[in-house]
């Protein structure tokens, strides 16, 4: 079962979201909050498994209840997704880097939505290789760090997190590494460790940032 927390202030959207949520059998909504604050006290009371977090709030907004969420130890289970009504913008950035493993536009398809909390659930992150390329050509313009090929990664984990910067899924990661899909999550898993990263959505910006990828190698990269 997984289990959501839905985060906003309008009552009405988050109404919608709980019908839609528990309609299905594999799908249990835990708590409800209005604000920030009050999300991240349920978070911390109910460990959910999905966080829907709205970016825009008074009060305590989307970003910083994200921020919370993802620094407590005790929430490292608990995937926050970003709810939004403009697609990406500057806000959900940040909340991508404050630990967001993802984010949805507000008017996306029930059947788009309810795919996208399921995939959020098995801890992947709801970026799909067009918008990584948007996010990464828009937002991370800064030169690579100095040895920013991320020395403290094996050449294998380095690949690796090359080809999730592309969009890839383990599947397509052990297929192209020529490896299995349990050694490819090992690979991912011991990057993200490494790297401090909480998920591949940090991964991705990580790699960017890093240099170990350039937007332009984007412009190309594999469908997922």
């Amino acid at each position: 079962m997984i289990r959501v927390l839905l985060v906003d202030d309008q009552p009405l959207i988050r109404s919608g979201f709980r019908a839609l949520l528990d309609a299905e059998d594999d799908i249990e909504v835990v708590a409800e909050a209005a604000d920030g604050r009050e999300g991240v006290e349920q978070a911390r009371r109910h460990h959910p498994d999905i966080a829907l977090v709205d970016v825009q709030m008074p009060g305590l907004d989307g970003i910083e209840a994200t921020r919370r969420i993802a620094a407590d130890p005790d929430l490292t289970g608990t995937h926050v997704v970003i709810l939004t009504n403009y697609g990406l913008d500057e806000d959900v950035f940040h909340a991508l880097k404050a630990g967001a493993a993802g984010f949805l536009v507000k008017d996306v398809q029930p059947e788009d939505f309810l795919h996208a909390v399921r995939v959020a659930a098995r801890g992947d992150a709801l970026l799909a290789p067009s918008i990584t390329r948007k996010l990464i050509d828009r937002y991370v313009s800064r030169p690579p760090h100095p040895g920013g090929d991320l020395p403290q990664l094996t050449a294998r984990e380095r690949e690796a997190v090359v080809l999730v910067a592309h969009g890839l899924s383990n599947d397509e990661i052990a297929e192209r590494m020529v490896i299995s899909p349990l050694t490819a999550k090992t690979h991912v898993n011991r990057a993200m460790t490494k790297l401090h990263a909480r998920d591949r959505a940090q991964l991705v910006v990580i790699a960017y940032e890093a240099g170990l990828v350039v937007p332009q190698s984007c412009s190309s990269s594999p469908r997922r």
